[in-house]
């Protein structure tokens, strides 16, 4: 395992216990949280984005106060729906926060997840064309936005103010950016599908299909076939893969209360019409931890880990979270602390 970093939902919401009661305190305090990661040797940190929710929604302005207060660790989401995205607007917020971190964002982009909001996307002025689904305007987005980052012209010159006619490309550009865009991939064929295009591969805790087999399995078999692709593809770099995991070590009173005694097992449900399998959460002791995430066929595939947070315990509490994690359980799958 090279990289390990941390995921947080974003949560907020005036409940007791929890420290993060407004946006505003979510906000700082995920600031906070990645300059604290980045101190303990953590490479990586990641949130997700949601709208119409209480949870973290426009991700530029947050990545580029991390990247203005970090100097080494990763910075990035997962995912950003693309349904919701101007692919152009976008191209110029991820550019500009790629600059301010110095060369550090790392995009998990995708077709989205189900949203509170009844076709949110509209509401954002984005409806897809006759005979295309939300899906495929999500991909047509995700094609725009990866084009302009890589610097092709999106808009004809004015020749009255360039003095020719030539295609324009949106400003600034990121040198590098294209390559560091992940594809948030739920099913083995749109992990097929991310190679084939180029992207990284980011897998999260679920995936919206089944096969009875136990969830890492099934992910390692979606992780290989991704491979398989790129290989088959003939792409010069080498591609970048990453899974979540729900990992908590027990360390007192405090952490049991919260989050029990032991870890559950993988659990099916229906997402998206479909049959879903979620994967376990780890909780228990830190050695008992390091044994089974060990075991984790996925995580051995992958290079790089993001581990779920409960963001709303606030920035203390996930700060020994990760230290602890670090410590005694992460070095069981290979990774050591950046420097």
């Amino acid at each position: 395992m090279t990289n390990v970093g941390f995921l947080s939902f974003g949560h907020y919401q005036a409940v007791p216990g929890s420290q993060t009661r407004t946006a505003g305190d979510v906000l700082l305090q995920s600031i906070d949280l990645a300059v604290a990661a980045e101190e303990i040797g953590i490479d990586g940190a990641y949130f997700r984005v949601h709208h119409f929710a209480r949870q973290l929604a426009s991700p530029f302005p947050l990545l580029a106060a991390v990247g203005a207060r970090t100097s080494r660790i990763e910075i990035g989401t997962g995912v950003i729906d693309m349904r919701y995205e101007n692919p152009l607007s976008m191209a110029e917020d991820a550019a500009a926060a790629d600059l301010i971190s110095g060369g550090r964002l790392e995009l998990g982009i995708s077709r989205g997840s189900p949203e509170t909001a009844l076709r949110g996307y509209e509401s954002f002025g984005h409806v897809p064309p006759e005979g295309m689904s939300d899906a495929d305007m999500a991909r047509a987005h995700a094609g725009l936005f990866r084009a302009a980052i890589a610097g092709a012209g999106v808009a004809d010159s004015d020749p009255r103010m360039t003095g020719q006619s030539v295609r324009l490309p949106v400003m600034p550009q990121a040198p590098g950016l294209s390559d560091r865009i992940w594809w948030g991939a739920g099913t083995r064929a749109t992990g097929e599908w991310a190679a084939r295009e180029g992207m990284n591969l980011m897998s999260s805790t679920l995936l919206t299909e089944d096969t009875g087999v136990p969830f890492d399995e099934l992910q390692l078999e979606q992780i290989q076939r991704y491979k398989a692709a790129w290989a088959e593809a003939g792409w010069e770099r080498e591609p970048r893969v990453s899974v979540s995991r729900s990992v908590i070590p027990l360390l007192d009173a405090q952490d049991r209360a919260y989050f029990g005694e032991r870890s559950g097992d993988d659990q099916l449900g229906h997402l998206d019409g479909g049959i879903a399998r979620f994967g376990k959460s780890y909780v228990g002791e830190p050695d008992v931890l390091a044994e089974e995430l060990a075991k984790d066929v996925a995580v051995r595939e992958a290079d790089s880990l993001l581990l779920t947070v409960p963001n709303q315990l606030g920035v203390a509490y996930n700060q020994r979270l990760l230290a602890a994690l670090a410590e005694h359980v992460l070095p069981a799958i290979g990774w050591k602390p950046r420097v």
